[in-house]
């Protein structure tokens, strides 16, 4: 490995601006929020109780199933501090992230932010008392991101993400800060809930008024999430029918204001289905149409579910949830029918995120888990492709190989694993690094294949990162004028001077538009600056990322479309990805 005393570009924090902090969220935040399972929680980071090592569960403190505080407070004032540099970005990127993405908790975040947040339209007056305008009201995002609604869209809210809404703002670490940001009378003893209130009386009462959205979402399986909705919200239905949908038996008050649903209630109940035969069963699943979440509680359990029932229920599962249940399929042996078959290699097709890598653990047949990890790689090719749709862009992929990576090697195999499959081979180009480039090219566009490529890859030798883009150039890498060339390095970064390897890129007739850097360290005390350095004296946007990013199957597909849109950079004129959250049109109340 060779050092040198390098300047980098990189700002200090105190001086990073709204968009670097954006960005910094997406690619580092792949956190989750909610837990559905107790885990372990390690210096602010969860960890699944089942299956833990001793020395972990030693060195941890034990949580609930639910709201993981560490990470809820960390997600939020990331996103305080953006709002507070700027509130119009952080108004775009609320929107942005309800309808370009699927990433769910920070759905949940953004609009607990806007709900609450100062700029709700209240008069700015001149000296004398008259009002000389309104100030913008950005609280209505947060109600339109609650009220948006696409049918059988997974761009919206779910009823579990509207209630998830208040109790995040509930939660006290939360509660205080929006306090400190002056969110909420600091007096108060009642967490800043902002319009979370208003707009679901407003959500449930569209569904009232359209009972059979109301019944589906009972058929869903959101009956006790939709009572929990209308008592944090206080809600009074218009009929009884809101309450006959629910099933929800009703009792006068103590101040005995209640007039709704008092009397002649005819409450749709869900027994369960002890005492029929799998045919009647079928044939209420059928009738009803009734769907996976609704049977399964309901099974007799001398019964279970059978192919039969689980070949009935289809109809009601979407692909993600095909998906999911592929190991449920091939248990009942209906892997095997050719229509079932069918719908589910489709439903492979679709996959948007990389989940179907963890289900494969728990498929038996070979067949099975190449298909899944077709999904994990038709996930990535579709980040890519939206990612690149506006213009022609080349990429070139460095893979830091010398002795300094010994012990991070293997991390950075399994992350490009996981990426790589989603670039069309004619557009993708790869080399390793010590002080030789070896070009690489994987025999077909999979993770079956990367895999393969990577595989001899071992630690050795010193640093030349300019080594990459001549053997690259060596072997006729060109990139046509038209197109953007984009240089990810993947590494620790210690290696020569940027400005030669600035100098390689000019010597091979590269212009470079942007440079990203999946960070792969085996200490701290290895990182380098190499790439920054470079980025900066090419004046190009630069981006990073840590390569355990990539262990979340749904942060690879996010963090892929923000490092193809790359973000600006000191030097750099804003472009990319932070613009296409502000051309993101602000969403409004309809």
């Amino acid at each position: 490995m060779t050092t040198h005393n390098q300047t980098t570009p990189t700002l200090p924090e105190a001086q990073r601006g709204p968009a670097e902090k954006l960005l910094d969220l997406v690619l580092g935040g792949s956190a989750h929020l909610w837990h559905n399972r107790p885990g372990l929680d390690v210096n602010g980071v969860w960890h699944a109780a089942q299956g833990a090592s001793p020395e972990l569960v030693r060195r941890s403190t034990p949580v609930k199933p639910g709201l993981f505080v560490p990470a809820a407070v960390k997600l939020y004032r990331q996103l305080l501090d953006i709002y507070r540099l700027n509130t119009d970005l952080m108004a775009h990127f609320a929107s942005y992230a309800l309808t370009q993405t699927d990433w769910r908790d920070l759905k949940v975040a953004t609009c607990a932010l806007m709900l609450v947040q100062s700029h709700s339209g209240q008069p700015v007056r001149e000296d004398d008392g008259a009002i000389a305008f309104l100030d913008d009201d950005f609280r209505v995002i947060g109600e339109a991101m609650i009220l948006h609604y696409e049918r059988k869209s997974t761009r919206m809210l779910t009823p579990k993400a509207v209630l998830r809404v208040a109790e995040l703002l509930e939660t006290p670490e939360i509660a205080r800060l929006n306090r400190e940001a002056g969110f909420g009378d600091p007096a108060s003893r009642k967490a800043p809930l902002g319009r979370w209130k208003s707009v679901a009386t407003k959500w449930l009462r569209l569904r009232e008024q359209n009972l059979p959205m109301l019944q589906g979402l009972v058929k869903a399986g959101y009956k006790e999430t939709l009572k929990r909705i209308a008592r944090k919200a206080g809600y009074k239905p218009v009929t009884q029918a809101f309450f006959e949908v629910l099933g929800w038996k009703q009792k006068q008050a103590a101040a005995g204001h209640r007039s709704v649903g008092l009397e002649g209630l005819n409450l749709v109940k869900r027994e369960r289905f002890d005492g029929l035969s799998e045919a009647e069963i079928c044939e209420w699943i059928e009738l009803e149409r009734l769907s996976y979440k609704e049977v399964v509680g309901r099974l007799p359990k001398d019964l279970g579910l059978t192919p039969a029932i689980m070949a009935a229920l289809l109809p009601s599962l979407s692909d993600r949830d095909l998906r999911i249940l592929t190991p449920t399929l091939e248990e009942l042996g209906l892997m095997s029918d050719a229509a079932i078959r069918a719908r589910w290699e489709k439903a492979v097709q679709t996959a948007t995120d990389q989940r179907a890598l963890h289900i494969v653990k728990n498929v038996r047949s070979q067949e099975l888990k190449a298909k899944l990890e077709e999904a994990s790689d038709n996930a990535v090719k579709a980040a890519v492709a939206e990612a690149t749709a506006e213009m022609d862009v080349r990429v070139m992929f460095l893979i830091d190989k010398s002795g300094s990576m010994e012990g991070a090697i293997e991390q950075s195999k399994e992350a490009l694993s996981r990426i790589l499959a989603g670039f069309p081979m004619e557009k993708l180009h790869i080399a390793t690094f010590d002080t030789m480039g070896t070009v690489l090219k994987p025999k077909a566009a999979s993770r079956a294949a990367v895999q393969h490529m990577l595989q001899g890859i071992k630690a050795s030798g010193g640093t030349t990162h300019a080594a990459g883009v001549h053997a690259l150039h060596r072997a006729g890498m060109r990139v046509p004028e038209e197109a953007k060339l984009i240089c990810i390095v993947v590494g620790d970064e210690a290696g020569e001077a940027g400005d030669q390897f600035a100098r390689a890129f000019r010597e091979c007739g590269y212009t470079v538009a942007a440079m990203a850097m999946l960070v792969s360290v085996a200490s701290a005390a290895n990182r380098g600056n190499t790439v920054r350095t470079c980025a900066g004296q090419m004046k190009v946007p630069f981006s990073e990322v840590s390569v355990d990013q990539f262990e979340d199957p749904y942060q690879v597909p996010r963090v892929l479309k923000a490092l193809m849109d790359a973000p600006t950079s000191v030097g750099a004129s804003q472009s990319g990805w932070v613009e296409r959250v502000m051309r993101t049109p602000l969403l409004k109340v309809a």
